[in-house]
């Protein structure tokens, strides 16, 4: 009875999603990051990087030929995944610094939950093992966490290499694997593998899409400034925004930063902007303005800022990683952030569906029950009530291999939001699956966060039971955390 009238009230894929208030009416400047924002690329990429870091691994590194036997398989991991580099773990972590349990790997096989809870007394991890504030792990943390979409070949070749060492019984060290290949991958985008590889091949590889175009030029109509700042080489970025947007398409922005080293260039003061001619090489020009129809280098935001006078909350910044593109805007400088989370898209289909609803009215159905029931203490009670958290157990690995079946849902454990979303929530005012949801929203919307009931403002499970106005909430209510 319950389930029609949860589909009839379904999520948009298209929709953008507030953590804060904000009216586009006060945005005079929109910024945006390149890769996976400006710019989406295909499956085959992913693949070009695990392949060209694995042969790295082999050539430059001299790990076993065998590795080559792996492939590369995109339903294995995804973003927002801890990496315990000394015990070469790769997990998911919830907002409270819990493990899942059952999402935890050693190379391609699942560790068995008492393992887990043996090893770190438990399922939790305390802050001082956590990674540092860009995910990264040092100063002797043990965690790495993976924000980049371009760490999802990473995250698998890591499991990859760490199985085939596993299956042969070949003793290693956990802390030179990570190592060797965060520098493989690395390598493939310092020594211009990857880049070459598009620039050769676009169609291939640039899934091209008109809107991109569409969007900048609805900005552009309305008398927005625009700024483009990112981490990839000037050439790449001017073939694939001609591929994309076209010839012009520097005409539809006032400043353009490539190679910015982006945390960095939030932060170090002391790199001054270098203007990029036509043929890609570096000027010695002091630079006194940014023009419109110029290429520049490095550089430092407060320079930036100083140049331009762009400051506070009149600026939009775009960026699909969390901590490198928006942290440090939104913490230190003002500014309003929006992130670009492809996977959106792609969850709230699987939401939408009659199968997930009925799984998760049910959970919820039976999550009430427990609650409601565990007064009883009698021996048939208490046999039924085991029964139900046995199903309940089973019902939370259901739906979490809606999603992934390793891992679940970019944005939940069980019931907690996972620690990506945590940070999602903290550091972007909004979020959407991809920068053409913006054309469904007039230039002056403004944008409201969901007054979402928190604990203590819901009534009790065995309330709604006993009053008789028991009532599942809505699949938004319980999608849309903050």
């Amino acid at each position: 009875e319950l389930v029609p009238s949860i589909m009839s009230n379904m999520l948009n894929p298209d929709a953008i999603f507030s953590n804060n208030e904000m009216s586009l009416s006060d945005i005079e400047i929109y910024g945006f990051d390149y890769d996976y924002t400006l710019v989406f690329y295909s499956k085959h990429l992913h693949t070009l990087i695990f392949n060209a870091a694995r042969d790295l691994l082999i050539n430059e590194h001299r790990y076993p030929a065998e590795i080559r036997k792996y492939d590369y398989d995109p339903n294995f991991a995804i973003r927002g995944l801890h990496y315990d580099v000394h015990r070469a773990l790769l997990m998911k972590i919830d907002a409270f610094h819990y493990i899942q349990l059952g999402t935890v790997y050693r190379g391609l096989s699942v560790v068995p939950d008492e393992e887990v809870i043996a090893m770190y007394d438990g399922s939790h991890v305390p802050l001082e093992q956590m990674s540092d504030f860009y995910g990264k792990s040092s100063q002797g943390n043990t965690m790495k966490q993976f924000m980049d979409i371009f760490s999802l070949p990473e995250m698998t070749l890591l499991s990859c290499v760490n199985e085939y060492f596993l299956k042969n019984n070949i003793d290693y060290e956990p802390v030179h694997l990570y190592k060797d290949v965060k520098d493989s991958i690395r390598d493939v985008h310092i020594k211009g593998i990857m880049y070459r590889a598009i620039e050769a091949d676009i169609e291939k590889y640039i899934c091209y899409a008109e809107q991109t175009r569409a969007v900048l030029a609805k900005l552009a109509d309305h008398g927005k400034k625009m700024f483009l700042i990112t981490n990839s080489p000037s050439s790449f970025v001017d073939k694939g925004m001609k591929f994309i947007v076209g010839k012009d398409w520097r005409d539809l922005f006032d400043v353009v930063i490539v190679q910015a080293d982006k945390p960095n260039f939030f932060n170090d003061k002391r790199r001054p902007f270098r203007k990029v001619n036509e043929r890609g090489v570096l000027l010695w020009d002091k630079i006194h303005k940014l023009q419109k129809g110029q290429i520049y280098k490095q550089g430092n935001l407060y320079e930036f800022l100083k140049l331009t006078g762009w400051r506070g909350s009149k600026v939009l910044y775009f960026g699909d990683h969390i901590y490198s593109d928006l942290a440090d805007l939104t913490l230190k400088h003002g500014w309003r952030t929006g992130a670009i989370i492809p996977e959106l898209r792609s969850e709230i289909k699987i939401m939408n569906t009659e199968k997930y609803i009925q799984t998760m009215t049910w959970l919820q159905t039976l999550t009430g029950l427990l609650e409601h029931m565990q007064v009883h203490r009698d021996p048939d009670s208490q046999m039924i009530l085991e029964e139900w958290k046995k199903e309940r157990k089973e019902m939370r690995e259901m739906n979490r291999n809606f999603f992934n079946a390793q891992f679940g849902s970019l944005f939940r454990t069980d019931e907690n939001p996972t620690y990506f979303l945590r940070r999602l929530s903290r550091f972007a005012d909004i979020y959407m699956a991809s920068l053409s949801c913006l054309l469904n929203y007039e230039p002056d919307y403004t944008f409201y966060p969901r007054r979402t009931p928190l604990q203590h403002e819901l009534p009790g499970w065995s309330d709604q039971l006993c009053t008789g106005t028991f009532r599942i909430p809505f699949l938004q209510d319980t999608v849309q955390i903050k």
